[in-house]
């Protein structure tokens, strides 16, 4: 049962044999410059600690995480991130879900607000994560007004990339991505400390068969209290 009181986090393990065997040319190979520099672990700005249960070791190419937030009716939010140990998000290490029992209201142009909290609940003291995968913009127009994503890119010091579902008018440098064998409606890629065309490079490239990218939908849904954590 999630703790109502305070900020709490849950992870589970999916596998440790997959990524024992990994070599780290294969893992290093296929990354854009960016992603190779040194890992960096989020410092605790959250009032709680959030806490790994059965955590397998840390991939030798650092971490990937993709994340989402879940406004709940009791004013509070649930975070959740999976986290990968490969860019393309196919060799899932572990699950996390964090709740915070409020949440600032939504100001216009201030979403970041609202938003870093939790995020923050969620991945504080993942060590070694290297690359964050949202859901939204990493900044909002070609001048650089920043989105969700480049305040994430400053509060975690590592590359973010924005995933939009939808258009944002002013977003035109926007890198359209399309995805999924049958869908012709393209996902909206910006990002923050890596370029955008690596990034989009990216998210095609990331695992799924669908529109939306695996890990993304598999972070909404633990978000949304739809899926349980893996592993255990």
């Amino acid at each position: 049962m999630l703790d109502h009181g305070r900020n709490a986090a849950w992870a589970r393990d999916y596998s440790h044999g997959h990524v024992r065997s990994m070599r780290r040319a294969a893992i290093e190979g296929r990354l854009p410059e960016a992603l190779r520099r040194p890992a960096k672990v989020p410092s605790r700005r959250s009032s709680g600690h959030p806490v790994e249960m059965c955590a397998g070791r840390p991939a030798v190419g650092g971490m990937f995480a993709a994340a989402d937030v879940h406004y709940l009716p009791s004013g509070g939010a649930r975070a959740a991130a999976v986290v990968a140990a490969d860019a393309d998000f196919r060799v899932l290490l572990a699950d996390r879900i964090a709740q915070v029992p409020e949440v600032r209201a939504y100001q216009p142009g201030r979403f970041y607000l609202r938003e870093l909290p939790p995020l923050h609940a969620v991945l504080d003291g993942l060590a070694g994560m290297r690359l964050l995968v949202i859901d939204g913009y990493a900044d909002l127009d070609p001048a650089g007004r920043p989105g969700l994503g480049a305040h994430a890119h400053a509060e975690f010091g590592v590359p973010v990339i924005g995933v939009a579902k939808t258009a944002f008018a002013a977003a035109t440098h926007a890198v359209p991505v399309i995805r999924g064998g049958r869908s012709t409606r393209p996902l909206y890629v910006t990002a923050a400390g890596m370029p955008r065309q690596d990034a989009a490079d990216l998210v095609r490239r990331m695992a799924g068969r669908y529109r939306l990218p695996d890990a993304l939908r598999r972070a909404d849904a633990l978000a949304r209290g739809r899926l349980p954590l893996s592993g255990g």
